[in-house]
């Protein structure tokens, strides 16, 4: 007979925003059951945010070892020890996955079932014949898997997806990357930097999200790193022949074959909602994902749904944990939350980064906003000039009075640099709060002041003011 558990709270999916609504929930002491049926961490900790960024920083390496000469430093040779980055990125997961890990949420307060959960009804779910929990409160959190494409032939033979590319130990001569977006992309410059040939096969336009102009800074600069990027072609088969794949593109109606050791498949990711009979709950849903309301509620009220699992909203770990907040305000508190997707940043980890706030400036123009774009390039910035990397710019996009509405930054560190403008976003301020800061000496977020300071510029040539300035000099 199955045991039954009735918790306040029943979370499915142990990634980072259902870990963030159990501890939460947890601490507050509210009775709280999480189900998790693969790996705790969810796809961040163990297939995408923290194994990727982990290559990323043995790539990054390598290329910093390559253009040391400029700084007068100079290294005999180069040597990549693919097995020992495989090494490096595991042993990355390994010191992270503890805080995720049953045992400490077991040690919080909260009961875990490994398991897949299933809606028996609208107010119950089963995990197997073992569980039965009837929960006051039920929060999807259940996130995303690959999408794969039907591409003929292609489940002929094996390829990677961000699920199993972090387990090669062997690099790849030649590998074939599907997709030029952000996961795309940060692989093929990584891998590139590892000493691997790298074709990325693009059908509309690389970065396609983003701000055209800055992607244009970051394709550029993989281009030059010797990334050959394909972009408005279609993938119309793939031919496996033993170690060997080939992928047939046709190219303005030119049918052309690559062929490569390795093919990475970066077509986006899709919601994870198979085999949860949301049906059972009366959750209405489709194939981009759980349809929810701007408290996240779901079409039954007792079922909220967050992160990727989601429909229409952007697919970040951080999007995950802001609605676990909003979710733990709403259900604990009973507070008024409402879901404002623009407040979420997203940011491209190639190098150089690119980030983004708030609205684009072809969101803004299109929204019928009266905007004044500012900018700053980082070449006029000293510290972007000692570390030579003077590639990029921020753009700022605020209303005519000053408002701050968006920010885009492609240049080194615009990640980290981005984290303010989404501040200055959320709460609502003006330009001028940029203008007066002290900023230390030299840094690179001395940028995004000067942009600031670009707003009050065309002011100063206003006759009006100088015939003020030209009178108070009466007085000394």
């Amino acid at each position: 007979m199955a045991e039954t558990l009735t918790p306040d709270i029943c979370v499915i999916g142990g990634g980072s925003g259902g870990l963030s609504v159990a501890a939460a929930a947890a601490a507050f002491g509210v009775p709280t059951v999480l189900i998790e049926g693969g790996k705790m961490g969810g796809d961040c900790l163990n297939t995408g945010c923290v194994p990727s960024k982990a290559l990323l920083a043995s790539a990054r390496r390598a290329a910093m070892m390559r253009g040391a000469r400029a700084f007068g430093v100079s290294a005999s040779s180069i040597d990549v020890d693919f097995a020992a980055v495989h090494d490096h990125v595991q042993r990355v997961i390994a010191s992270i996955a503890p805080a995720d890990s049953a045992e400490r949420f077991t040690g919080l307060g909260v009961r875990v079932i490994q398991g897949h959960a299933k809606f028996k009804d609208k107010r119950t779910v089963v995990v197997g014949e073992q569980f039965e929990i009837r929960a006051r409160r039920f929060v999807i959190a259940t996130g995303s898997t690959p999408a794969v494409p039907p591409i003929p032939g292609l489940d002929s033979g094996p390829y990677l997806t961000n699920d199993t590319v972090f387990d090669l130990t062997k690099r790849p001569e030649h590998l074939i990357v599907i997709g030029g977006g952000p996961i795309g992309l940060e692989m093929a410059q990584a891998f590139r930097r590892l000493g691997s040939s790298v074709t990325v096969l693009e059908a509309a336009q690389p970065l396609a999200k983003d701000d055209p102009e800055a992607a244009a800074i970051v394709l550029d600069q993989l281009e030059r790193e010797g990334v050959v990027i394909r972009s408005g072609v279609k993938v119309v088969g793939v031919a496996h022949a033993g170690s060997s794949v080939t992928v047939s593109i046709d190219d303005s109606g030119a049918e052309q074959t690559i062929t490569g050791d390795y093919l990475l498949v970066a077509t986006g990711r899709k919601p994870t909602t198979d085999g949860l009979d949301l049906e059972a709950a009366r959750i209405a849903y489709d194939r981009t994902g759980i349809f929810v309301n701007r408290k996240l509620k779901t079409a039954n009220k007792r079922v909220y749904a967050i992160g990727d699992a989601v429909s229409g909203q952007p697919q970040f770990t951080h999007a995950a944990n802001f609605h676990a907040g909003l979710v733990i305000r709403n259900a604990l508190f009973r507070l008024p939350v409402r879901v404002n997707k623009h407040a979420v940043p997203w940011v491209t980890y190639t190098e150089p980064e690119l980030a983004q706030t708030g609205l684009t400036e072809a969101q803004a123009r299109a929204s019928g906003i009266k905007v004044r774009i500012l900018r700053w390039p980082y070449h006029d910035n000293d510290r972007a000039q000692a570390e030579r990397e003077t590639h990029g710019h921020i753009k700022v996009i605020v209303t005519n009075k000053g408002k701050i509405v968006g920010a885009t930054i492609v240049g080194a560190q615009a990640g980290e640099l981005i984290a303010t403008w989404t501040l200055a976003i959320t709460q609502g301020l003006n330009i001028r709060a940029f203008t007066g800061i002290v900023l230390p000496y030299p840094t690179l977020s001395e940028i995004g002041k000067r942009a600031a300071i670009d707003f009050y510029t065309p002011s100063l040539t206003r006759p009006l003011l100088r015939r003020i300035i030209a009178w108070l000099r009466i007085f000394g």
